[in-house]
């Protein structure tokens, strides 16, 4: 008997519906004996799937079919990898055996887990991702682990079961064909309750004491979507500025959680409110390979870049990461994207984030401070060396972060450190400038203008040209710069509510340049 079942395996961010033809062929004569073959280019993992497949409907008081088992699974040409066919495939012996009735197939029903061999569905990764092609496809019923139930429920338009053991799903698939109520009610979840918590952050910017030329600079990255590099003694408060930006970036909107759902998904990393309503901050160690960086594998999956979508990338002590591995972030940071290209596939993973680092100005860290640096000149410039110019260019903010006073540090100062909601609005009210300003063009901060878009929103006056000329002769600057500081200075316009760029702002944007490397020569 044949019978047809239906489950998606995901290549990249996104799933392809994978149709699984079960075909049991009676033993005849006793030469032959039963057996089990799977077709359509599975991987070992989906091959071994037999054995715990077999395991798990014995213990699940059904009876393992003595037949020659031939499973194939469609389209042909296509790998298949994971343990995310195992209750499908199941399921579609149970249904050619006549466990599930008289159907030959399981229509608008789709099922994915792991199954142990007790039975019980283990949980597996990219679920949400399925449940978006489960809907696209017209799908309207998915059978999922229990823990990936939350997660597949953002998803509307798909009942969404979860599911403990084979049994359970055997009993639930029976009354689907039948046509009756459900036994398990779906998964519901209430989006506005999700979208309620976003936003709500353990950390704050009043946190941070001190340094208001540092914060103010993190203001200004947060606005136009900026990259920024934070240069300081050790203790001087980077790494704490660092984790408090996605703290001050406007709050997610839902497509935007649900883009960086998909990519935690498919990474397995996804929590369990099964929506991501907080911009994701990822800081990989200095030891990160570039296959972890930028994401990698036979079947690529998603990088460190990529996980820091819509959110934050920090990389501490930046010149100790090997060189090879940040020249390969030159790409992503332009282009928003890494493409991923293998004999057998080329995947597109989405990888726009706000690149935040950090380093110390020299190898034992005090040069310039008010304790005595140990380094040589050229010890300083080697240290400094291991970033490469075109890498730097790229920052468009390099800011001195300096120890921190002790009255400030005890909260003496006459100035009261602004929360986060108070930046928060500023950032707002500059990032909706920017949206009104480039209309539906696919810009949706000043970080991504084009050079005609530059040439049109960046006009000059005389004063501000001969502040500009001036800097670029005496810096060394690289054109690349050149229209950093532009971009810049018209996020600091935007904050300042100004239409036009004025000498202040384009005055701050250098400002913003001065640690560049010809000022370490």
């Amino acid at each position: 008997m044949l019978f047809l079942t239906q489950s998606a395996a995901v290549y990249g961010i996104d799933a392809l519906i994978v149709d699984i033809e079960v075909n049991l062929q009676p033993v005849r004569g006793q030469n032959e004996e039963p057996s089990v073959i799977v077709v359509g280019l599975p991987d070992t993992a989906v091959r071994e799937s037999r054995e715990r497949i077999r395991a798990a409907i014995s213990n699940s008081s059904f009876f393992f079919p003595f037949h020659k088992v031939t499973i194939n699974l469609a389209p042909a040409d296509l790998r298949k990898e994971g343990a995310s066919f195992d209750l499908p495939i199941a399921l579609g012996i149970l249904g050619a055996n006549g466990d599930l009735g008289n159907a030959e197939s399981l229509d608008a029903t789709m099922s994915i887990g792991e199954l142990s061999l007790d039975g019980r569905v283990r949980p597996v990764r990219g679920a949400l991702s399925i449940a978006l092609t489960a809907r696209a496809n017209g799908i309207k019923n998915l059978l999922v682990p229990e823990e990936n139930a939350k997660e597949a429920a953002v998803v509307q338009g798909v009942n969404v079961y979860p599911v403990r053991d084979l049994r359970e799903a055997a009993l639930l698939t029976q009354d689907l064909i039948e046509g009756v109520q459900p036994r398990i009610e779906p998964t519901t979840l209430d989006i506005s309750e999700l979208k309620s918590a976003n936003g709500k952050y353990q950390l704050d910017f009043s946190e941070v004491r001190g340094q208001k030329t540092a914060k103010r600079a993190l203001e200004v990255a947060s606005a136009g979507g900026h990259n920024i590099l934070f240069i300081g003694p050790p203790g001087s408060g980077k790494t704490m500025l660092a984790k408090r930006l996605p703290t001050i970036l406007p709050p997610l909107e839902f497509e935007e959680a649900l883009e960086i759902t998909k990519i935690h998904s498919v990474a397995g990393l996804t929590g369990k409110s099964g929506l991501v309503v907080e911009r994701p901050f990822k800081s990989p160690h200095h030891t990160v390979s570039q296959a972890g960086l930028i994401g990698g594998g036979s079947l690529p999956r998603p990088g460190e870049v990529s996980l820091a979508h819509l959110g934050v990338l920090f990389l501490d002590e930046l010149p100790e990461f090997d060189r090879s591995v940040l020249e390969v972030l030159r790409q992503p940071m332009e282009d928003k994207q890494v493409t991923i290209s293998r004999a057998a596939s080329s995947l597109t993973f989405p990888a726009n984030f706000t690149l935040v680092a950090s380093m110390n100005p020299c190898p034992c860290g005090y040069f310039g401070s008010t304790r005595e640096c140990k380094c040589s000149p050229p010890m300083i410039q080697r240290y400094v060396g291991k970033i490469s110019g075109p890498l730097m260019d790229r920052i468009d903010i390099h800011i001195d972060v300096p120890a921190v006073k002790f009255n400030e540090l005890r909260g003496r100062g006459t100035e009261q450190s602004e929360k986060s909601d108070d930046v928060r609005e500023r950032v707002i009210r500059a990032r909706e400038i920017q949206l009104t300003r480039f209309g539906n063009n696919g810009v949706f901060s000043n970080s991504a203008m084009t050079p005609a878009q530059i040439r049109k929103f960046c006009a000059l006056d005389p004063e501000s040209e001969s502040l500009l000329e001036k800097a670029m002769h005496r810096q060394g600057l690289s054109a690349r710069a050149h229209d950093r500081i532009l971009k810049v200075s018209r996020t600091i316009a935007d904050l300042a509510g100004s239409e036009n760029i004025g000498p202040p702002h384009i005055s701050e944007a250098i400002n913003y340049r001065s640690l560049d490397r010809n000022y370490w020569a």
